[in-house]
Order: C-alpha cells, then sequence, then structure tokens
C-alpha cells in the first residue's frame, strides 16, 4: 500500500469520526462584537495596515476566545474580521480555548505548536502535536489528536491530517475518542 493511499486512509477514517462529533452548538457567536485584548512583553501596531505583532507570554482575549502563546501575529480585514497566528516556544505548546453558543459550559479547547484563527471563516487550525477537545462541565466528551487538526465551527467538520513527510509505518497519525451521541446529548 502506497502512503498517498494510507494518507487518504487516515482522512477519511479521521472525517468518520469527525462526523459523529457533529452538534447543534456553535462558537459564541456574542465573541464577534467584542473587543479585542492583547497582552505581551512587546507588542507593536500598525493602524494603517491594521496588524499587530506579539512577542513574549501573548495572551488574546476576545470574549470567550483566549488564546496564548510565544509570538503573534493578527491582521484585521476591512470588514474587520481578524486572521491570529500564535506560535509556541519550541518546548511548549499554543493553546485555543472558546465557549460553544448553545450548552451552557459547553467549550471547544485546543493546543498545539502553532494556532491559527481566522474570525471570518471561523476556522481553527492546529499544527504540531495538535489536540482539540469538546468540553461539557469541564468533562471531556470529545477528544482529536494528530499532527495537524482543522476545525471549521460554520460546517461542524474536523479534519485531521498527518505531516506531509509521514511515512507508511508511522500512519495512523490521529487518533479521535468519541462520547456516544446520545449520552452527550442527554447529559446537556
Amino acid at each position: 500500500m502506497s502512503l498517498t493511499s494510507l494518507k487518504l486512509i487516515c482522512h477519511v477514517t479521521t472525517l468518520i469520526f469527525a462526523a459523529g462529533m457533529m452538534t447543534t452548538a456553535y462558537a459564541e457567536k456574542a465573541d464577534q462584537d467584542k473587543p479585542i485584548i492583547l497582552e505581551a512583553e512587546k507588542v507593536s501596531v500598525n493602524d494603517v495596515q491594521q496588524t499587530y505583532e506579539l512577542d513574549g507570554e501573548v495572551l488574546l482575549i476576545k470574549g470567550s476566545i483566549l488564546i496564548t502563546g510565544e509570538k503573534g501575529n493578527i491582521k484585521v480585514d476591512p470588514e474587520g474580521y481578524e486572521y491570529v497566528d500564535v506560535q509556541a516556544k519550541p518546548e511548549s505548546t499554543a493553546s485555543f480555548r472558546q465557549r460553544r453558543e448553545g450548552p451552557a459550559n459547553e467549550f471547544m479547547q485546543g493546543r498545539g505548536q502553532t494556532v491559527t484563527y481566522n474570525a471570518k471563516t471561523e476556522l481553527l487550525t492546529l499544527t504540531g502535536d495538535a489536540s482539540l477537545k469538546r468540553l461539557h462541565n469541564m468533562q471531556m466528551l470529545d477528544q482529536l489528536r494528530g499532527w495537524k487538526i482543522d476545525y471549521d465551527d460554520v460546517q461542524q467538520r474536523y479534519e485531521v491530517s498527518p505531516p506531509a513527510n509521514a511515512k507508511a509505518e508511522d500512519l495512523p497519525l490521529a487518533r479521535a475518542i468519541l462520547s456516544p451521541r446520545r449520552k452527550a446529548t442527554l447529559e446537556k
């Protein structure tokens, strides 16, 4: 079996698992209208180009969204949507957390070497030993692990991808732990 075939199997398997994770909750819609709070050891602001560079102990808060890391870049488009890219130190991880609309106390929480978030499309990408969890009352309902995780909140779709240079003997590099849908639905 070729590496391309194994990658395809890994992607398809992950998408099948991810389909089971779909719920009707979405990202907190009120987050879109909240101001951004930025903290770092160094912040550079270019108001003309609407770009922000953060360096050292980065903390970004926007409503229920919380992103941490070591370095970050933010670009705001003319419509006011943010494009966030935060990297971790080599020996640690960057993190993302957001409350979900609907059920009380439900959150998406993820980690990786890089956290990228597109506020316009509500696409979160975690890269480098990434993990993503769906939590309800601080109890894990679902968990994904892999090298790269894409979470599309609008489409309610997850995808876990191996690194481009993965070897056939290394696969599968994706793992999903999913709560039974009936139990997860009843507990809400």
